[in-house]
């Protein structure tokens, strides 16, 4: 990919955050985005069936109604918290969707490839399974090229659907925030906030069945 940042494999996957404070309200720029987006449109997909597709979002009026919403469901799960944790979580900031510029909303058509799938047959998740690879091929592409990336997660899909126009049997996976950053933190967010830490390997890691034992 040429104009890419150099960058080892496992440097993007240490370094990858999930942004929402950092963006620099810069949009980026169209040409490291259509990198971006190749990158997750190379992803594996089950019976090659790439059911993805990428809808861009950069109006205005739509990233103010989307977050909108957004900070309405943040506000009914914050309501929802015993007050230990909703003090925990009230300095967490969920989204950066104005702030970013961009949106790209990842969505799933489960008919794409047809009624005979390679490799769905048994385990018909598989096709969503490939959509969310093609999100992990384009996160850790735009770390690679120094781009911001937050999964919003805090919405109602019927509401997202309705806002971007997606026909009947389409439906969103991720509203992806993207742009460029004043830095990434050394610690995620959810860290270092105090929500929750990070498990250690050694403990998910079994041999030989899952109630074996975790050492060799």
């Amino acid at each position: 990919m040429v104009g890419a940042v150099e960058m080892s494999l496992y440097e993007a996957i240490r370094t990858r955050r999930d942004v929402r404070a950092e963006f620099t309200g810069e949009p980026v720029d169209d040409a490291v985005l259509w990198r971006i987006l190749e990158a997750a449109h190379c992803a594996p997909s089950v019976g090659n069936s790439q059911p993805w597709d990428f809808v861009l979002v950069r109006n205005r009026a739509t990233l103010r109604k989307f977050a909108a919403h957004v900070a309405e469901k943040r506000l009914q799960f914050a309501r929802s918290l015993p007050p230990e944790r909703a003090a925990t979580f009230d300095p967490i900031k969920i989204e950066g969707i104005e702030e970013s510029g961009t949106g790209v909303v990842v969505v799933h058509d489960d008919a794409r490839g047809g009624p005979h799938i390679l490799g769905r047959a048994s385990v018909p998740e598989t096709g969503v399974y490939s959509t969310v690879l093609a999100i992990q091929n384009l996160w850790l592409a735009a770390t690679a090229e120094q781009i911001g990336v937050g999964w919003v997660s805090f919405y109602d899909a019927p509401f997202l659907a309705e806002l971007i126009g997606l026909p009947a049997g389409i439906r969103p996976v991720a509203w992806l925030c993207i742009g460029p950053v004043t830095e990434f933190q050394r610690t995620p967010d959810l860290e270092r906030f105090g929500w929750r830490g990070r498990r250690a390997l050694a403990d998910a890691v079994h041999y030989e069945g899952y109630d074996a034992g975790r050492e060799q």
